[in-house]
């Protein structure tokens, strides 16, 4: 009787299987043409990417007032120039409409698609007050004057008159080397641990400029903040992902970047009764020795919560 009932379930195996094969023929059938069509456009291509195109950022999950035992307000930089932080500086400005695997660099995003009217940005890190974007696409696409002396030979005579030159400079990704992170660090005591979340992002020009005796003179100027709190901030930064040095497969989004904290950078003020950043009290080697004790003494506050 056993043995009649283990050949009855191995037939029954083998026409589930059959059915099951069938389906699966059926249906590579059914989306031939489709796949024809896909390799007939897609000449870049061997399998067609959707998973980029069509990604969400994950929410952050919910966060009660009472749940924070303490927190701090940390303003860091991310220094493109950086070898950890190359892939938010390529490909560069001119090679971004030019494929480049669907890559943009960071500050090209941002620039696009804020001018798109995704989201709003922000006058300052305060997060409060909206510009206007024709305003700030203005001072993005800036025109600079020079004025040139009028010059005179030995005996006082005018050679050459003086006169001023209009430059018009177009938006360019290349001369944004920096960016600044607002952020908040703080305990959850649900769990016990030290979180961090970002909230807000600002484009830094370098603005760099060649004075008489031929020597660069450099005054960063921060150009307008973007809320990373926003979720269609992160939904933008989501779809596009940067360039993975160890597999092409695996390269990660905008979004995951700053989510994983995926990147290299400096502490340049903390939360201080004064009000001030660091190197309005210390300069040189020491900033940077102030800096680093800041991040050491945040990670020891988590740790010194535990015994052992």
């Amino acid at each position: 009787m056993k043995k009649v009932l283990f050949g009855i379930s191995l037939l029954f195996l083998a026409f589930g299987a059959t059915s099951v094969n069938a389906q699966v023929i059926g249906n590579n059938q059914n989306n031939a043409g489709s796949f024809e069509e896909f390799y007939d456009n897609n000449n870049s291509n061997f399998y067609q990417k959707t998973i980029t195109s069509t990604k969400r950022a994950q929410p952050y999950p919910h966060l009660r007032e009472s749940d924070v035992i303490w927190e701090t307000c940390i303003w860091r930089t991310i220094d493109f120039r950086e070898k950890f932080n190359q892939f938010f500086y390529f490909p560069k400005g001119d090679q971004c409409d030019l494929g480049n695997q669907g890559r943009v660099n960071l500050a090209y995003l941002v620039y696009k698609t804020a001018g798109a009217g995704e989201y709003e940005v922000f006058e300052d890190d305060e997060l409060k007050v909206p510009l206007d974007w024709a305003d700030v696409d203005r001072k993005l696409n800036k025109a600079d004057s020079t004025t040139t002396e009028p010059e005179y030979d030995e005996y006082g005579d005018m050679i050459s008159e003086g006169h001023d030159t209009v430059i018009f400079t177009n938006f360019n990704s290349d001369d944004y080397y920096k960016i600044y992170l607002k952020e908040y660090w703080y305990i959850d005591k649900q769990d016990t641990r030290m979180k961090a979340r970002i909230i807000g992002l600002c484009l830094v020009d370098e603005n760099c400029k060649t004075d008489k005796d031929g020597e660069i003179d450099c005054n960063p100027q921060e150009r307008f903040w973007i809320p990373m709190n926003n979720m269609a901030v992160r939904n933008v930064m989501a779809r596009y992902n940067a360039y993975d040095m160890y597999n092409n497969s695996a390269d990660r989004s905008y979004d995951e970047i700053f989510v994983t904290r995926f990147f290299d950078s400096f502490i340049t003020r903390e939360t201080n009764v004064y009000n001030r950043e660091i190197h309005d009290y210390v300069t040189g080697e020491d900033a940077i020795l102030e800096s680093q004790n800041i991040e050491e003494r945040i990670f020891d506050i988590e740790s010194d919560m535990w015994e052992y």
